[in-house]
């Protein structure tokens, strides 16, 4: 049975090794070895050729092979690259990775798409390890921070009623008062109830800094940080606005920073839109970046942002 088998094989080579005759010479590899288990190839180079033979240490037998690994470069004079070994599919280029504090170039448009260059990002500031952790304290920071805390309920000195003793302490049958604003009573007073207080509490600014730097570098790396040459916008006009907006793909809610002072024409442009709000850089924070999905920051913003985040911090 084995012996057909081989007969079988060495047949089907033989038909093979005919027709690279027609095609080019057989070039010979002696580095090639076949497995008798397995029946694998392998070799440390392949022949730039149509055709090799291989040996397993008895008679040689002749492969076909269709392609050829010989690499092409611009400076070869090998002629054009087959076409049937060209792809049409796009190459994709693997991820950067993030968090390696790594400067981020970034290009600069502004509202009528029309390009102004590149601009280096800081990677200390645009590129750190991303961490919920801390996202998680400086939002809770801030919303405790921004609580008003003026809530208050009357003790049983502030309820309006009178002072007397409802009835006299024994003979009645009923339980003993001494007065009709305590907080069994309808209209009584509230027990430990809240008064007005301040529900900040402390973090560290090194920590408050570091969730901005975080919050910065998520939208960074999710694509959705666009820097602009300024935010001029040419009239108040609602569209303006609007019709930079319609252009935009996977975008719900827009955050425009600045530099300086909120341009007016811009401020009447957004003030109609819920999906468009503006801040100042000294007024950017983590909350309202994650409310955003897409982060717009002018040229100016993106220098006032590294500069304050670059400052030494007072102790």
């Amino acid at each position: 049975m084995a012996l057909s088998i081989s007969r079988r094989i060495a047949r089907s080579f033989g038909s093979l090794s005919a027709l690279c005759f027609r095609a080019s010479p057989i070039i010979t590899a002696p580095s090639f070895q076949t497995s008798k288990l397995s029946g694998r190839i392998t070799g440390d180079n392949l022949p730039h050729a149509e055709c090799f033979s291989f040996s397993t240490g008895g008679p040689a037998f002749h492969g076909f092979r269709r392609f050829s690994t010989t690499i092409l470069t611009p400076d070869s004079n090998g002629g054009a690259f087959p076409s049937d070994l060209l792809s049409s599919k796009t190459v994709l280029t693997p991820e950067r990775t993030i968090g390696i504090y790594e400067d981020l170039v970034f290009p600069v448009t502004n509202f009528h798409n029309e390009d102004h260059g590149f601009m280096v990002l800081a990677g200390d500031v645009f590129d750190v390890p991303i961490r919920k952790d801390i996202i998680h304290r400086v939002v809770r920071w801030q919303l405790a921070k921004r609580q008003q805390g003026t809530h208050s309920t009357k003790t049983i000195s502030e309820v309006s009623g009178t002072g007397r003793k409802p009835w006299r302490q024994k003979g009645t049958g009923r339980a003993r008062h001494g007065t009709l604003r305590g907080p069994q009573f309808r209209g009584g007073a509230t027990m430990h109830g809240p008064k007005p207080r301040s529900h900040a509490f402390k973090v560290n600014k090194k920590v408050r800094r570091l969730g901005l730097k975080i919050a910065l570098s998520a939208r960074a790396a999710e694509g959705k940080l666009l820097v602009f040459e300024d935010l001029e916008v040419p009239t108040h006009k609602t569209k303006n606005i609007v019709n930079y907006v319609n252009q935009m793909e996977n975008a719900k809610k827009f955050l425009l920073v600045d530099g300086g002072p909120i341009n007016e024409k811009l401020k009447l442009a957004t003030q109609n839109l819920h999906y468009v709000n503006v801040l100042p850089s000294i007024g950017l924070n983590v909350y309202s970046i994650l409310q955003h999905d897409t982060l717009v920051m002018s040229r100016d913003a993106v220098n006032r942002i590294v500069e304050r985040m670059h400052t030494p911090i007072n102790r």
